[in-house]
């Protein structure tokens, strides 16, 4: 991520040919060279361009996510993982403050590497923010499971709006007393690529920015589908995800090679182990998140445990003691 904060390496947009009718009553308008919108005018954008009032019409849905999947939990600030998935959260807001970013692929190199749990799990601490509105998109067209993980119908989805099927408006969701936005994969299709091969996709993707601040998109693999790289063009940034102890370096080297370096603005290491991360610093988390009652009382034992292990050293005279 350091390497894009320098660089501001991320994919513009080009200059869109005329405007013509879309799926679902879309137009596209054109975007020319002044880019997507910052995230100061996203909240204020719902009454402009192709998508006004789209908020109003999307359906709301219960947060009643399935046991498996693991998502964070705000009511336990403790917990390692939600203070980790911040950390990413802070570092993204702060890359959308320098360049437009507003469009995240995220994807791995192999299946079963962490890239939905992750995507997953950004796009709801973001939306924890106040007016961020979020929306987490399952373009993994042949192994879909971001309706699995929130519990609702897999269709009406994407494919069926890409298809003309529905409207933007029927196939997106939104949970309920949050920000975070859910559009699903939508009916299964026999041609997945040529699907997103559309002109559509592109547009879509241009005109989702003008309503969300951020648009979280989880892909496929990317040495098992050329979907992610397909999508890598179309959009702002991608963060690819490795697991550590599966996921080998050729592997990586092979998912980077296969998409512009430029539009890689950071990795994510999924499954470390708990005292990996937080071994050397279980003091301080400790310190910052307890109570003041159990802080005095950490305070108290490790001022005796230190005058003890004082206690207990040779004098500094110079001459052998009996250990050595």
């Amino acid at each position: 991520m350091r390497r894009a904060e320098k660089s501001g390496a991320v994919a513009t947009t080009q200059s869109q040919p005329p405007a013509r009718p879309m799926p679902g009553g879309l137009i596209n308008p054109g975007m020319g060279s002044s880019g997507p919108p910052s995230p100061a005018t996203t909240a204020n954008s719902l009454d402009a361009g192709p998508l006004s009032g789209l908020i109003d019409q999307i359906e709301e849905i219960d947060f009643d996510p399935a046991a498996e999947a693991h998502l964070v939990d705000p009511a336990r600030p403790k917990d390692g993982p939600l203070e980790e998935f911040r950390m990413l959260r802070t570092r993204l807001n702060h890359l959308q403050s320098l360049q437009p970013l507003h469009t995240l692929v995220v994807t791995s190199a192999s299946p079963a590497e962490g890239k939905s749990f992750t995507a997953t799990n950004f796009a709801l601490v973001q939306a924890h923010l106040d007016r961020s509105f979020t929306l987490l998109c399952d373009f993994d067209f042949r192994r879909p499971i971001v309706h699995n993980l929130f519990k609702f119908d897999r269709s009406p989805g994407l494919t069926d709006y890409l298809e003309g099927k529905a409207s933007l408006a029927q196939v997106i969701k939104r949970l309920r007393g949050t920000n975070l936005f859910l559009l699903s994969a939508g009916s299964p299709v026999v041609n997945p690529l040529e699907l997103l091969n559309l002109r559509e996709v592109k547009v879509l993707l241009e005109q989702l920015p003008t309503v969300f601040n951020w648009v979280v998109i989880d892909s496929p693999p990317m040495l098992f589908a050329a979907d992610a790289n397909l999508l890598a063009t179309m959009t702002d940034a991608t963060l690819l995800v490795v697991r550590l102890g599966q996921t080998t370096v050729d592997s990586l080297n092979r998912a980077l090679q296969g998409m512009s370096r430029n539009n890689v603005i950071g990795i994510v290491a999924n499954a470390a182990k708990r005292g990996e991360l937080y071994s050397k610093y279980s003091y301080y988390r400790n310190y910052y998140y307890s109570d003041d009652k159990e802080r005095k009382s950490e305070e108290k034992g490790l001022s005796e445990e230190v005058i003890e292990a004082l206690n207990n050293q040779p004098l500094s005279s110079g001459e052998p003691t009996d250990k050595e």
